[in-house]
């Protein structure tokens, strides 16, 4: 009875710890995971959180390449989605569905997390935002939209051109597996305003890129103050639409109903693959430019800072024989641009153990653009 009343105390006290620290996230993120059977974030796990839904109204099918399925992966490609615990491989080629394949039960209805592919989208409405004058330029300061930034040491320069390009000099250290840092108290808590505001600058912005899911945090509060609109809609009405996507999606969104802008848009992989079809046809659907074709180039140019593998929400890789540029999103979710072969690779999955080796960027995309680009010549 003794040892059981110490074991009570014991986890009493370390609650209260807890709560009183302001990591009362953990418990939800314990609840998520490891209660889920679960060792961390993962592509699934959309309905565990709130969400706004990103509205689509007219469906539009892809159409089929005269060659859709008709050739079978080589073992190389194959070997490499199978080792990699990948839920669906797409190819596009020309505007049409060439390669289709789902792995572990996952169908063309399944939805899955695009954990940082959402970043470029969060740039995408920016690029929106700015061509319907909603905000002035990319230039435009942060601390004008958010009085508090301006007695920040550093704060009043910040840039929404720094955020994007990750160049904002916030302290913030981009891991995804030590539960006590920015990224869980994201992903978990309750408020986005308290995880990401409550950080300040470590060096001056545009100074040097680092890569932070906060950054793009700020900017999604930035947007959401110009637009006067949930992201989710601004995003449904521009881009969803448009596009013709197949689905309804979902973006997870905190207790007051601000998207997490840093992650999690919850969609299946045809309507992944629009996103990365808009980029080759130049921002347009048909005759409609949806997308400001100006912004585009700035998106996919790499910065110096960056070491040239970086732009605006886009990872890229111009120093491959073949080049390409991409959405990256944790655990190997990728929308490929290969804009030499007109092609779009998605890959989506499971790679809890994702290296990356070529200067921050996952070998696994390369692999992929030379492979298939090689299988499908």
């Amino acid at each position: 009875m003794t040892v059981l009343f110490y074991f009570i105390a014991f986890i009493v006290a370390f609650a209260a710890l807890v709560y009183i620290f302001g990591y009362s996230y953990l418990f939800s993120g314990i609840s998520k995971t490891y209660l889920k059977g679960k060792m961390s974030a993962n592509i699934d796990d959309g309905k565990f959180f709130r969400s706004n839904v990103i509205h689509t109204t007219s469906p539009k099918l892809w159409e089929e390449h005269p060659d859709f399925n008709q050739k079978e992966l080589s073992k190389e490609i194959s070997d490499d989605l199978l080792h990699s615990n990948t839920a669906s491989f797409l190819v596009i080629k020309n505007g049409q569905l060439l390669h289709e394949q789902y792995f572990n039960g996952y169908t063309p209805l399944s939805k899955t997390n695009s954990f940082s592919m959402a970043k470029a989208v969060t740039v995408m409405l920016l690029g929106k935002a700015i061509e319907e004058g909603k905000i002035k330029s990319a230039d435009e300061k942060f601390s004008d939209l958010f009085d508090e930034f301006k007695t920040k040491p550093f704060g009043k320069d910040l840039t929404l051109k720094n955020l994007a390009q990750m160049e904002s000099g916030l302290d913030w250290a981009e891991n995804y597996k030590n539960p006590f840092l920015p990224n869980a108290r994201a992903y978990y808590g309750k408020s986005l305003v308290k995880a990401s505001f409550s950080r300040r600058f470590k060096e001056q912005p545009g100074e040097r890129f680092e890569y932070q899911s906060g950054s793009t945090q700020l900017l999604g509060f930035a947007l959401k103050k110009s637009l006067n609109q949930t992201l989710s809609s601004y995003l449904s009405e521009k881009f969803w639409i448009p596009l013709g996507m197949e689905q309804n999606a979902e973006w997870s969104v905190d207790e007051s109903g601000m998207e997490k802008t840093y992650c999690c848009i919850h969609s299946n992989s045809r309507d992944f693959a629009k996103l990365g079809q808009l980029f080759l046809d130049d921002g347009k659907v048909g005759e409609e430019q949806i997308l400001n074709l100006d912004f585009i180039e700035k998106m996919k140019t790499p910065t110096k800072k960056s070491d040239e593998i970086y732009g605006m929400g886009f990872w890229i890789n111009n120093d491959n024989p073949i080049k390409h540029y991409y959405f990256l999103g944790l655990q190997g979710q990728y929308i490929i641009m290969i804009p030499e072969h007109k092609m779009v690779i998605v890959r989506t999955g499971s790679y809890n153990n994702l290296p990356k080796t070529d200067r921050g960027r996952p070998d696994q995309v390369k692999f992929l653009v030379n492979e298939t680009v090689k299988h499908f010549a």
